[in-house]
């Protein structure tokens, strides 16, 4: 599921141990638990989709190596240029990993 990328911010990993610790001194079952991180995959999906209206702009010098497996795609940048309005970022390496965005439920 590539939705579940966002488990891996600061935000996600605190849930899960949060929950982590519920279950260990049994406040709640592993599936309620596993049921809250399917409704947090869901909803920071949602609240990205209809709430992020911020466009950037970037460019590289260099694409060093890119891959596509498992529907998806990975990127390894030089030398990259951000920009956003009138708000310019730039950064020697990027590596951008992008997923379906689509879910299948």
């Amino acid at each position: 599921m590539s939705y579940q990328l966002y488990r891996n911010t600061t935000l996600g990993n605190t849930l899960q141990e949060c929950l982590d610790e519920l279950v260990e001194y049994g406040h709640l079952t592993s599936q309620l638990s596993a049921q809250v991180m399917l409704q947090f995959d869901k909803s920071i999906n949602s609240a990205l989709a209809s709430r992020v209206k911020s466009k950037l702009q970037f460019k590289a010098s260099k694409l060093n190596t890119y891959r596509f497996c498992d529907n998806v795609w990975t990127f390894m940048l030089s030398d990259v240029e951000f920009r956003e309005i009138q708000e310019v970022a730039k950064v020697d390496k990027v590596k951008i990993v992008a997923c379906d965005g689509k879910s299948d439920h």
